[in-house]
């Protein structure tokens, strides 16, 4: 099944969570001179026009990225991830939004690579497009996890695995927990970071805890909801589960999420949460 596409999406306040928790751990392996690469199982289509009629149609991005774009008091923690926001809008006018690999390729540096997947037909036709001629980035139609196992370990024996499933499918969740368990087995010191949509409270706390029960440690679980809890009104929140985090990365989003659930709440039971799912 392959109907989604984040170009509905792009640029809402799930991405604005997504993208700054992406940015702050690769700042991090930045910290060391070693090598990384950055592997993305679910790339999509890598930049998004915000004018275009999908975007347009949902508006989504207005209560997201909008809502920070010109502010003069963005958290110096925030500053990366800003950046190439603003790499792609060099007149300040907000007509582009970076996917995932776009705000990779703008932290990564010269010396690491990017591991890119997408099984979208017309999406790995654009992604292939955006990275025409980049030779630290390898791009691949496969499933996501398929391409994820074959890689694992990588040669520079540091990564960051972005994890970005549509959640199209009953059996995504599960999905998702059995392709970090594989590639954990084969790569235990790899970072991973998962992203998942709050639609329903009591579906990813069972969500969560069946992760906490895969044996796997060091696991810490972000979550922002910019509203009430529902089963009505779609999503109301997103989080994060990463494997092995930066040891900062705690710290600095409980610096950080008191200020973003504030700029980005649509009412007054916005709320979030930093736990540690599984202690290293």
């Amino acid at each position: 099944m392959l109907s989604y596409r984040h170009s509905f999406h792009a640029g809402n306040f799930a991405d604005v969570l997504k993208h700054t928790v992406q940015s702050l751990i690769i700042e991090s392996l930045k910290q060391k001179p070693k090598p990384f690469v950055y592997h993305d199982t679910h790339s999509a289509a890598g930049r998004y026009d915000l004018r275009d009629e999908k975007s347009q149609k949902t508006g989504e991005y207005k209560e997201g990225i909008a809502r920070l774009w010109h502010r003069n008091d963005i958290p110096e923690l925030m500053h990366p991830y800003i950046d190439t926001v603003e790499a792609l809008n060099p007149n300040g006018d907000l007509k582009y939004y970076p996917g995932s690999p776009m705000v990779a390729k703008g932290l990564i540096g010269h010396a690491n690579r990017l591991e890119l997947t997408e099984l979208h037909p017309t999406d790995i036709k654009l992604l292939r497009q955006e990275f025409a001629g980049d030779r630290k980035v390898r791009i691949e139609q496969v499933d996501g996890y398929q391409g994820l196992n074959g890689k694992m370990p990588p040669a520079q024996r540091r990564a960051l695995v972005l994890i970005d499933p549509p959640y199209e499918l009953k059996t995504e969740h599960d999905d998702a927990i059995r392709g970090i368990k594989d590639a954990h087995k084969k790569f235990a010191t790899g970072i991973y970071a998962l992203w998942y949509p709050m639609v329903s409270r009591a579906q990813v706390n069972r969500f969560c805890q069946k992760f906490a029960d895969q044996g796997i440690r060091n696991i810490l679980r972000i979550e922002m909801c910019v509203k009430q809890d529902t089963n009505e009104f779609g999503m109301t929140g997103s989080g994060m589960i990463i494997v092995n985090p930066p040891w900062k990365l705690e710290q600095q989003m409980k610096e950080l999420l008191p200020w973003l659930t504030k700029q980005l709440k649509q009412d007054d039971t916005a709320h979030f949460t930093i736990e540690w799912l599984v202690e290293e």
